[in-house]
């Protein structure tokens, strides 16, 4: 059977809505929103309508369009935008936004992001977004093309261009979303702490790891082994016969080092890890391996032949025995996460097919097999690779120029819509591994970036957060804070998913028309109302780091660690020592945090809700964390706000709406007002009757509240905390 499985077919709608396309002048074009334009041209009289790499959805609805022409030009309105196209050249030349005609190229384009930072010492160059400082981005899709049986196929297609046109950048991004596909939820359990490391551990060695972490309450969601789980050392092992043998690629467990790997499996799922596998799938299947004969039977060959099965993601029969026989039965005993470290090249038997792509999209499709969430870890391969999160951005330098530079580009991938970068926090490898300030520096961006990853090679020191006597309080401090913020950064996902927002946000997103927002490349909104600013320097000679902070409006602004309020629309230049990095709330902003439990990253049943008094609102989104159910409205949100009426604080959890089953009946709260220089009485009422509360300075606690009631909190004559100026330490 030359088919592939059906559960590794993607669900595409390609054909783009009749009402929309206008045909004219050898071209196609297709109005897909009133600020997004397809135009092509055929390839012997045909157009392209099928699925590509890129784009698998082209029917967005219904916009008016208006179009007239000249003897150079065709004009097409829309109610945003007036795209100029050159019959002649057959492509658009200039588009009108808001009056200003903008020609249409790439050349204000504010990049994307790349494939890896493998090997990288510092910058990188970044390829194309959909993006524009200008408000205009094209997009050339000459991608494979996705047929309906699932597989990717090159066929000769004309030009297939797609025209971004608008000054708000997340129209845009939203437009790209739309014609590629939504990012996905990730599950919860991966935006907690992973620990990771390229290094031959043995089963007890492993175990006694995870166990000090328990030990020393540091809370891990993700245990990684690299690549030495699977046999390595092959000649070895089994004989000069295979002398020549790459060890990357491997399927086997090495049952010297891990003699009972289900026993080990069972013992970390007992403590709450999830559990994650390295993979470098090139050489396909040896005969040595433990399952080479049943991968013969499956691909219909002798087993008694010894030849090595190749590796060909071209081939839907080795599609589909690859899962089936090499990856399903691992799931199956508890593993989580495959992590594909494909670094093997861009050839394959088809024109234009990048292994890598398909590993991506056939692994992903995969792991959504009985209804799980899918979920890999894999390098990226291009535009539409946010479908398939999330991104390991591969093997740094340990050194500052390398920190320096990931902040904005993880921040900046936005623009390719890739909002799931993994980096080896820390570096992987070369540099310094022993300067603590750059690991600590590296951690507390970590905290404050998608996917928080520890990771090294075997030829450094691990990254293990006790052996930096020096640092480890703090690092301690940061990695439990990380845990804690899963409640805030999961509903920050949820928007990404339901709003197309990003969870690193560019500033000029928000602040298109500012200087600064293009200048602070580092600097970025984490989730809602978290501004971001890393230390990505070292510090002086007394021990003291100084950066520069844009604080864009005319707001106040508190720091969460620090307590420090600061009045915006100015630059301000701040000083830290090593225990924090700015990280600022504006007024209003309500702080969900889970009051952490070891390993486990469930919807909590306490929780520390920081609060920074304004006018302000936060809604919680919550669901089972691992299912697809989401899609289908399987959630429960709650909604938290602040407000300062006649003097007065007044803070409120609303009753839980939606699927409340997925969360606890009841919860534990301590409230903390980060911002109050004082208040006169606190008043705290459940359903309206008056409660029991404990208060201390500027926390309230309140036990045992129903997620089905309404929780108020009242302060009276409350002051709050002045701006600071100057440069403070």
């Amino acid at each position: 059977m030359n088919e592939l499985s059906g559960h590794l077919i993607a669900n595409t709608q390609p054909l783009a809505n009749e009402n929309q396309i206008i045909l004219t002048n050898d071209m196609r074009l297709t109005v897909l929103t009133p600020t997004l334009l397809r135009l092509e041209t055929a390839h012997e009289g045909v157009f392209n309508d099928a699925s590509t790499q890129i784009v698998w959805f082209r029917n967005l609805g219904e916009f008016k369009k208006e179009i007239t022409e000249d003897q150079k030009y065709i004009l097409l309105k829309t109610d945003e935008v007036e795209f100029k196209i050159n019959k002649k050249k057959k492509r658009v030349d200039f588009v009108t936004i808001d009056g200003d005609v903008i020609r249409c190229n790439n050349r204000k384009n504010l990049k994307g992001t790349t494939r890896t930072l493998d090997m990288s010492f510092g910058k990188r160059k970044l390829y194309p977004g959909i993006i524009g400082s200008n408000g205009v981005a094209v997009m050339e899709d000459d991608s494979l093309v996705l047929d309906a049986d699932g597989m990717f196929k090159y066929v000769k297609r004309g030009s297939d261009v797609y025209v971004f046109a608008s000054k708000d950048f997340k129209k845009s991004l939203k437009a790209f979303f739309e014609i590629t596909g939504m990012p996905p939820m990730i599950p919860r359990y991966a935006l907690g702490n992973w620990w990771s490391r390229y290094h031959e551990y043995t089963q007890e060695e492993y175990l006694t790891l995870m166990r000090k972490f328990e030990s020393e309450g540091i809370p891990i969601s993700v245990a990684t082994i690299d690549m030495d789980w699977h046999w390595v050392n092959i000649a070895k092992e089994f004989g000069p016969k295979y002398k020549k043998t790459n060890g990357w690629t491997g399927y086997s467990w090495n049952t010297k080092l891990f003699p009972d790997y289900k026993a080990m499996f069972n013992e970390l799922k007992e403590k709450g890890y999830k559990l994650s596998l390295n993979l470098h799938p090139a050489k396909g299947v040896r005969d040595y391996e433990s399952m080479y004969r049943e991968m013969c039977i499956e691909m219909g060959t002798d087993p008694k032949s010894e030849n090595t099965i190749e590796f060909d993601f071209t081939d839907p029969k080795f599609i589909n025995a690859y899962f089936k026989v090499l990856h399903n039965p691992y799931e199956d005993d508890g593993l989580d996460v495959w992590w594909i470290d494909w670094q093997q090249g861009k050839k394959s038997k088809i024109k234009g097919y990048d292994p890598l792509w398909g590993l991506n999209h056939y692994h992903y499709l995969d792991a959504a097999r009985d209804g799980k969430r899918p979920f890999v870890l894999s390098r990226y391969a291009g535009l539409g690779s946010h479908r398939y999160p999330v991104g390991f951005s591969g093997d740094t330098a340990i050194n500052w120029r390398v920190l320096n530079f990931q902040p904005y580009f993880t921040v900046n991938a936005a623009n390719a819509g890739y909002l799931t970068w993994s980096h080896d926090i820390g570096g992987h490898h070369l540099g310094n591994p022993n300067d603590e300030e750059l690991y600590l520096r590296w951690v507390q961006f970590g905290v404050f970036s998608p996917i928080m990853r520890l990771h090294s090679t075997k030829a450094v020191r691990g990254k293990e957060p006790w052996t930096f006597p020096g640092i480890y309080s703090e690092l301690k401090r940061q990695l439990v804070f990380r845990h804690k913020l899963i409640p805030y950064i999961y509903t920050a996902y949820h928007r990404a998913f339901s709003e197309c927002r990003p969870i690193c946000e560019p500033l000029y997103y928000r602040y298109p028309n500012r200087s600064e927002a293009y200048s602070f490349k580092n600097q970025y909104f984490f989730g809602e109302n978290i501004l971001v600013a890393p230390i990505t320097e070292p510090a002086d000679k007394a021990g003291v780091s100084k950066i520069d902070v844009w604080l864009p409006e005319n707001k106040r602004y508190i720091d969460i660690f620090t307590g420090r309020v600061y009045a915006g629309n100015t630059v301000i230049p701040m000083k830290r020592d090593r225990t924090s990095i700015p990280v600022l709330a504006t007024e209003g902003t309500i702080l969900p945090l889970a009051v952490c439990e070891n390993n486990k990253t469930d919807n909590p049943k306490a929780m520390e809700v920081l609060v920074f008094c304004g006018n302000g609102s936060f809604t919680l989104y919550e669901d089972d964390g691992v299912s697809e159910a989401y899609k289908q409205g399987e959630v429960a949100q709650t909604d938290y706000s602040i407000k300062i009426d006649g003097g007065n604080a007044i803070f409120e959890i609303m009753k839980a709406s939606g699927c409340v089953n997925l969360i606890p009946d009841e919860r534990d709260y301590e409230i903390i007002f980060k911002d109050l220089k004082s208040y006169k009485t606190v008043d705290v009422s459940v359903d309206g009757k008056r409660v029991k509360y404990f208060a201390d300075t500027n926390s309230i606690g309140v036990g045992r509240v129903k997620v089905s009631s309404h929780l108020v909190i009242t302060l009276t004559d409350v002051e709050l905390e002045e701006p600071m100026t100057g440069i403070i330490v």
